[in-house]
């Protein structure tokens, strides 16, 4: 990240929050009282309760369809972990760094859940056969037949067209090809928003500001992505556990990290860019986007009767 490449969310993001933040600005940006035509009319953006309804809703018809095919399911929460937050650049939440560090407690409950999550343990405890039969009940067995989108960054991604999830995306969003293209589309904008910003001058100057600030809290780090790794991956943490006071190193470093994004004015570059760029990215794909309010907005009319039905 230093030489301004591509940057990733620390791991304690939550993608479907960045996407929600690019959606939910679409509305503010549409209610522009300078807007004129189609502009006027963009859908509505979900809020945090809708969004969730959805996720529940999709569960619970993915599990009575792989019950009629003869397979068991259990819910998955949309955020199992609610402490997770979204630090698309640098962790800049003081107090939340002070009880987190970088998330590794997150990471840890988080990997907790995986290894208990009964779905896990439920696909485990079948026959070769019947995992086969079940991973194809649920996700659909050929991608090469069912709908596929090129990526706003490039390349393109498939999804089969039949299994559970088609059909129950097909329920809740009226036609599956158009919800996997637009959704798949549209959550592909995060990644590129944040390559903008961080191919930005400006944020490259904030970088460096913040890296003076740290290397003064004795701190070496050029980027707050070296930062972070330093102490969330597997050989650093091993590094660090050997030494002893991983965990109070860990939080030192990114209480360090969060009050230089603050005082280095990091926090401040890196939220204007990151608006700027949502603004451009939702007028370069204002189709799109609008598009994925509209079904998600018709999806919510679905639900009273979908629920009803099971």
């Amino acid at each position: 990240m230093a030489g301004g490449g591509t940057r990733r969310a620390h791991p304690v993001a939550v993608a479907a929050a960045a996407v929600a933040c690019l959606l939910t600005a679409t509305a503010c940006a549409d209610e522009n009282p300078r807007a004129t035509g189609s502009e006027q009319a963009a859908p509505r953006p979900l809020g945090d309760k809708e969004r969730e309804l959805l996720h529940d809703t999709e569960q619970a018809l993915l599990r009575q369809c792989m019950r009629q095919a003869g397979f068991r399911l259990w819910k998955v929460p949309l955020k199992p972990v609610p402490e997770q937050r979204e630090f698309p650049y640098a962790v800049d939440d003081v107090k939340w760094a002070r009880e987190h560090g970088y998330g590794s407690d997150i990471r840890q409950r988080a990997e907790r859940l995986r290894t208990q999550d009964p779905n896990r343990r439920y696909f485990e405890g079948l026959t070769a056969e019947r995992k086969a039969a079940a991973k194809a009940a649920l996700h659909g067995r050929d991608r090469r037949g069912g709908p596929s989108v090129t990526l706003p960054g490039g390349g393109v991604a498939r999804r089969s067209g039949d299994g559970c999830t088609a059909q129950a995306q097909t329920r809740l969003y009226g036609d599956f090809a158009r919800w996997f293209r637009t959704k798949t589309f549209t959550d592909n904008l995060t990644g590129l928003r944040m390559a903008r910003v961080s191919a930005e001058p400006a944020f490259r100057k904030a970088v460096k500001d913040w890296s003076s600030c740290m290397r003064g809290k004795g701190h070496a780090y050029n980027d707050p992505e070296q930062a972070r790794r330093a102490f969330s991956t597997p050989a650093a943490g091993k590094t660090a556990a050997a030494a002893g006071g991983d965990r109070s190193a860990e939080v030192g470093t990114a209480v360090a990290e969060a009050e230089c994004a603050r005082g280095s004015g990091l926090s401040e570059v890196a939220g204007r860019l990151h608006r700027r760029h949502g603004e451009r990215l939702r007028a370069e794909y204002r189709e799109q986007v609008n598009e994925r309010l509209r079904l998600e907005q018709a999806a919510l009319l679905r639900v009273p009767a979908l629920s009803s039905s099971r």
